[in-house]
């Protein structure tokens, strides 16, 4: 390798042909940064504290009585949505009647602004129950809206083990609040 591609890799040690995509952010996420201590809602459940934020900090789309959105911080793809009960339970069968209205009703909502804003062609809808199930934050139940597009499955996760994100989470917030519907 030459002096020019050896500096163009910005001393990523010795050169071996590859070009590196850094996502420093990611260690946050791998190092487990933020993530509750414990099971109780003091134990720093993040699901807890964003609704005190101003929606523009927490990432907070929409909000209901009972159920809020909100962007992940470790997205799948760009507009990936989580749909939270307010109230701190980890159990789907633990929400009462108007919980589970509300959260089906903002699900539906987020389903029609992604589409919107963002035209996706299909969508992953569902929930982790349960650490094992792969639920990140096991206490606090909440729901998952990934929009999906016809290749958007590519050799970034597999090989690099990286999600290629063309937005902002500030600027899809926005987007997504200035799309999302009226209450029906």
């Amino acid at each position: 390798m030459g002096g020019a591609e050896q500096e163009a890799q910005g001393g990523a040690g010795v050169g071996d042909g590859f070009q590196r995509l850094w996502t420093p952010h990611r260690m946050a996420y791998i190092k487990g940064e933020n993530k509750p201590t414990g099971s109780s809602p003091e134990d720093g459940c993040p699901f807890c504290h964003v609704p005190s934020q101003p929606d523009e900090e927490g990432l907070v789309v929409a909000r209901g009585k009972a159920v809020f959105a909100v962007l992940n911080l470790y997205p799948y793809n760009s507009g990936h949505l989580l749909v939270c009960p307010y109230r701190h339970v980890a159990d789907y069968t633990e929400l009462k009647g108007a919980e589970v209205a509300e959260l089906a009703a903002l699900t539906q909502a987020g389903i029609t602004a992604l589409r919107s804003a963002s035209g996706p062609q299909g969508f992953n809808v569902g929930m982790n129950l349960g650490s094992v199930a792969g639920a990140g934050i096991a206490a606090h139940l909440h729901q998952h809206i990934v929009p999906r597009w016809g290749g958007d499955t590519n050799f970034m996760p597999v090989v690099g083990q990286t999600r290629v994100l063309p937005q902002l989470l500030r600027q899809t917030r926005d987007l997504l609040a200035e799309h999302w519907p009226e209450s029906r």
